[in-house]
């Protein structure tokens, strides 16, 4: 059987989340590879709406929903978010949900660095959520993570303390902060160890397991590939990479498992947090982008920036990532406009070139170069099929295919998970 993996090919807030629901609706496991609750789902269902952060989109539908290596994962957001959907009426068990036991927490004193810092930067600050996700990533890296299976072995702890505290005692004293208290952040772990460990598992066995039986795998990436740590717009990038080569690591499965992959592609560009951003407007054209499209983050609420559709950025991130088809969502928030543009080049220094530049300086020079088209009356909310939408968002659609040397899978014209036009099947393909 086919597996699909499904990433963003912009900055992220794209639109995944609806396109993974109805993947999970017809997968047998849905795997989170990479990222932490950072990360923002939102579904609509039946006119109820679910927000996720770490939970896969599975879980709504009861699928088999799995959290890889490659998270890293803040316990206690976890458990304010199992509550809060079983509120909802969605069943999350150990038979349904699983975590890698090889996955590292996020702590407190994780969170506190990473606001501590974004705080001292002023002006120059990354804008990161707050939420600990680089100095979690910090300390896997360095050595110094404490992960989901110490839960299970918080008596034999203190070495591997020994080593975390000592080095955010060093960074905390630099910000004038009192030293880790290790008191409570043991007493802190004690306490949510026994509803975390309910969950772990080795989730590569796992994965093997399912994959004997044929099952159908979706890996759902968080974030976009422009916020890669090593592709995207650094340093305004997350701590993870959040290509689709990230499956294999981030969850322990082969680099072959990947299968089809699916970039979800918004019909303009929206941005949250600092950064370059090529085609952003800051006129009525964008404040009309955002109102229209309701561009506020799931998991921050903070305004997202709007521009045009950048058929440069989505070309590069279509390639680094090796992606097999796009759905291309939101198409019904340019409904109504006279003239739209598609950034076909930049211009740099006097030069046109057809990539995003990797230093920071170039991306913040860079002009785009734009081409018109005409724009459409009718509506596209709801579509169906092609014989729903104006022959001009027909060819909108078209063009943009060809400026980013990939083929559209699908379209999605409203929040709701039917209102989709299926052009190639994933599981299918």
């Amino acid at each position: 059987m086919a597996n699909v993996t499904v990433i963003g090919a912009q900055w992220g807030d794209e639109g995944k989340g609806k396109i993974v629901d109805w993947l999970a609706s017809r997968a047998d496991a849905v795997v989170r590879f990479q990222g932490g609750h950072n990360a923002g789902h939102t579904l609509v269902i039946d006119g109820t709406t679910y927000k996720l952060s770490l939970l896969p989109s599975g879980i709504v539908t009861g699928t088999l929903s799995i959290v890889g290596n490659g998270v890293v994962l803040d316990p206690w957001a976890l458990k304010a978010e199992v509550e809060k959907l079983i509120g909802q009426g969605v069943a999350i068990t150990p038979d349904n949900f699983a975590i890698a036991d090889n996955c590292p927490l996020i702590l407190p004193i994780h969170r506190d660095l990473d606001q501590l810092r974004e705080t001292a930067a002023g002006k120059g600050k990354i804008g990161t959520t707050g939420r600990g996700i680089g100095p979690a990533y910090e300390d896997k890296v360095g050595r110094r993570a404490i992960r989901v299976c110490d839960l299970a072995h918080l008596d034999t702890l203190d070495p591997q303390l020994d080593r975390l505290c000592a080095h955010h005692d060093a960074l905390r004293a630099g910000f004038n902060e009192p030293p880790v208290d290790r008191a409570r952040l043991i007493a802190d772990l004690k306490e949510i160890a026994p509803f975390v460990l309910q969950f772990a598992q080795p989730v590569w066995k796992r994965l093997r397991d399912v994959r004997k039986e044929g099952a159908r795998i979706l890996f759902e990436g968080a974030q976009g590939v422009l916020l890669d740590v090593d592709h995207g717009t650094y340093p305004f990038v997350t701590s993870s990479n959040t290509v689709s080569g990230t499956v294999a690591s981030g969850s322990g499965v082969g680099p072959g498992s990947a299968g089809f992959v699916l970039g979800i592609v918004k019909a303009y560009t929206t941005r949250v947090g600092s950064g370059p951003f090529p085609t952003e407007l800051q006129d009525e054209v964008g404040q009309r982008l955002g109102e229209r499209g309701h561009e506020f983050g799931t998991v921050t609420g903070r305004q997202r920036r709007c521009g045009w559709f950048d058929a440069v950025l989505v070309r590069q991130s279509c390639a680094i990532s090796g992606v097999t088809g796009i759905a291309l969502t939101k198409l019904d928030v340019l409904d109504g406009f006279d003239t739209l543009k598609i950034c076909t080049g930049y211009k740099l220094r006097g030069e046109v070139i057809d990539y995003l530049p990797s230093h920071a300086a170039d991306q913040a020079e860079v002009e785009p170069v734009y081409e018109e088209m005409e724009g459409w009356k009718g509506s596209t909310a709801g579509a169906r099929s092609w014989a729903d939408l104006p022959a001009q968002a027909v060819k909108y659609i078209r063009r943009i295919e060809e400026l980013i040397d990939c083929p559209v899978a699908s379209v999605s014209t409203s929040p709701e998970r039917d209102d989709t036009i299926l052009v190639r099947d994933p599981f299918e393909d």
